[in-house]
């Protein structure tokens, strides 16, 4: 047993929310990832889409490794990708599809691999392949019901959607039986524009409020 990739995993459990950094812009995306920090989401996944991601994994890494950051790369497509994450900094590696290569890697170094999935046969597949924790995407397409669907036949899935997340709509998908959420623009461009970083910082906190406030009152 890797203690590692459960000690990962269960940080974003407890937090129940990932904040994720999608931008052209290396000083946009330092500064916005340190902001969602500062605003007490501790775990960061940095999307590969764009040139300079793996700038902005290194800096926020030697800032924060040892001040409880969790970081994390999204939209991870190749193995070689997800190494060159990993090197990074990167503790947990999530894809928007499932590839055997990427989940090797990850296998293979103790990391939590993430795939996106829409099917209950990729669930199943991705579970099989030793993904604790898969990604339910597009979220806004998928919606909530897709969750509470799946566990169905599947009640030890793990789940966490990515996409059409927002603070409005987070007891939907907790109720539905969300492992996780992760956040983007929500947190990001709380008022539809980057580099506004206090309200990114009011963002997550009341992202975290709200997900306490959901599961308090589920323990009744």
């Amino acid at each position: 047993m890797n203690i590692r990739k459960y000690e990962v995993l269960h940080r974003i459990w407890e937090l129940g929310v990932v904040g994720i950094i999608r931008t052209k812009d290396v000083e946009n995306g330092i500064r916005s990832a340190q902001a969602i920090f500062e605003g007490g989401i501790s775990v960061l996944e940095v999307s590969t889409t764009f040139p300079g991601a793996l700038d902005i994994m290194k800096e926020l890494w030697a800032k924060g490794k040892n001040s409880g950051l969790v970081l994390g790369a999204g939209t991870v497509a190749d193995s070689e990708t997800a190494k060159l994450c990993i090197d990074a900094g990167g503790q947990f590696i999530v894809s928007h599809c499932f590839s055997e290569d990427v989940a090797k890697l990850c296998n293979r170094y103790g990391v939590p691999y993430m795939p996106g999935v829409g099917t209950v046969t990729e669930v199943v597949r991705a579970m099989e392949w030793g993904s604790d924790v898969v990604k339910a995407f597009p979220g806004d397409v998928l919606g909530p019901k897709f969750i509470k669907a799946v566990h169905g036949p599947l009640p030890e899935a793990q789940i966490m959607p990515i996409g059409g997340v927002t603070p409005s709509n987070l007891e939907d998908w907790f109720a539905a039986g969300a492992f996780a959420v992760g956040l983007g623009n929500a947190l990001v461009k709380p008022n539809g524009k980057e580099g506004d970083y206090d309200a990114v910082r009011a963002a997550a906190e009341t992202v975290l409020a709200t997900i306490a406030s959901i599961r308090a009152a589920k323990r009744g």
